[in-house]
């Protein structure tokens, strides 16, 4: 939780400072809209969520997530090719692995944004197993169950359960 807020508010704080935006990807998908993340409290730590408008480009191996706030300052960006993640705030620019090395470390909890650009268009991504979810239009993969009810209407949800703590991530698209 500390890491979080510390990350957050190190962001918020950075006024003016700015974030070099994306080139587009040749070849690769392109969302926009809002997203929200809420882990569940667990033991005595308390529940953590946070918010923004993302801009989601490129693909699973090759892609950027940026990441602002309701007035369209950049809070962050992530840039990704095979071998390297880098994010890049007003404050710093740091170095990862992985995505899912970065998701760690910055929300404390992994989230497959590879995954999302296919289940964003309604699909299992198709780097790992999927089964139908038992209840409702949608499937279960990675350990998510995402949910597609409402995915004609630009909206994507999607929730970990196990291991603790609970996980829910909930995507609303421009224009749907």
């Amino acid at each position: 939780m500390t890491r979080l807020l510390a990350f957050l508010a190190a962001i918020l704080f950075a006024g003016c400072a700015s974030v070099e935006t994306a080139a587009p990807i040749a070849g690769g998908a392109s969302f926009a809209g809002r997203l929200s993340l809420r882990v569940e409290p667990l033991g005595a730590t308390p529940a953590r969520a946070f918010s923004a408008a993302f801009d989601l480009r490129g693909g699973p191996s090759t892609g950027t997530l940026g990441l602002s706030t309701p007035l369209g300052s950049m809070l962050a960006q992530a840039r990704w090719q095979p071998g390297t993640v880098v994010l890049a705030t007003p404050q710093s620019t740091r170095e990862f692995a992985d995505l899912d090395g970065l998701t760690r470390e910055v929300l404390g909890e992994s989230v497959p944004i590879a995954a999302w650009f296919d289940w964003l268009q309604g699909r299992p991504w198709p780097g790992a197993p999927s089964a139908a979810r038992a209840a409702g239009p949608g499937f279960d993969q990675l350990g998510w169950s995402v949910d597609l009810a409402r995915v004609a209407e630009g909206a994507v949800s999607a929730t970990r359960r196990a291991p603790p703590p609970a996980v829910s991530v909930r995507i609303q698209l421009d224009g749907s």
